[in-house]
């Protein structure tokens, strides 16, 4: 064998080795980079917010305008703004879905980030063009439940406390039990709160406080029908806003 052919042999044989080392030294390293990278010392939000919609046969087109414009309105209230400034986070994220029936479920609103006025107010322009997409198929507020616990865990952000927010004209008629989907919800340390319209079963409130709300902090705010469903919204929002503020306790009822 010629020199020329073993000087290349021995060249090949320790450029192999060397290569490994440099690669082997690379991945090392890049996982002492990950593991010393700091993680964020805050949740993104302090309230993930789910706003889940009654649009059961029940709710008529009027009944249906009322809620959006109640919704629309509260975004736009300044006291809701100042709720939001005042945690530590300052801000929220919230979506808005409708429901009927078992598994008919619409998402309307997107999740969106509200900070200031201007986002605040987009997500109010939203909920205002958002057309009603669900007219009928049962009252289902366990089908309600469990779709918005599914939102939550999609939500692209990531907030301190999460929450379900159901408003609705009636008591669960289709489905599964609604204790059994509220006490799965709140197991996974989620709240409900409620918003019963008491037009069409006066005694709403009561089925609400009994079978649908549950978790940390959970109240309800009874609307007495759906010219009152706007004050209803606004006392609600800032309620559950407040709850989230460390400094500060929202009543409960």
């Amino acid at each position: 064998m010629s020199a020329r052919r073993a000087g290349k042999r021995r060249w090949r044989w320790c450029a192999v080795p060397g290569a490994f080392i440099v690669l082997l030294a690379a991945s090392v390293a890049g996982a002492q980079n990950r593991l010393a990278a700091p993680k964020p010392a805050a949740p993104d939000v302090a309230v993930a917010l789910v706003l889940a919609v009654d649009t059961s046969g029940s709710v008529s087109m009027g009944r249906f305008e009322l809620q959006k414009e109640g919704y629309a309105a509260a975004f736009r209230n300044r006291q809701v703004l100042n709720a939001i400034r005042s945690l530590a986070t300052r801000s929220i994220a919230v979506t808005m879905m409708q429901w009927t029936g078992p598994f008919l479920h619409v998402v309307v609103a997107d999740w969106a980030l509200i900070k200031d006025e201007t986002s605040a107010d987009a997500f109010a322009a939203a909920v205002e063009a958002a057309p009603r997409r669900l007219f009928g198929g049962g009252t289902s507020i366990s089908g309600a439940i469990d779709f918005s616990r599914l939102l939550l865990a999609q939500s692209p952000f990531r907030p301190l406390r999460r929450i379900i927010d159901v408003s609705g004209d009636g008591s669960n008629n289709s489905g599964r039990d609604v204790a059994a989907a509220r006490d799965e919800a709140v197991r996974d340390g989620i709240a409900i709160n409620g918003l019963p319209i008491l037009a069409v079963e006066p005694g709403l409130d009561i089925y609400y406080r009994d079978h649908v709300i549950g978790g940390p902090g959970a109240f309800m705010i009874p609307a007495k029908d759906y010219d009152s469903f706007a004050d209803a919204v606004l006392r609600k929002l800032i309620n559950e806003i407040a709850a989230a503020a460390p400094a500060r306790d929202a009543a409960r009822l």
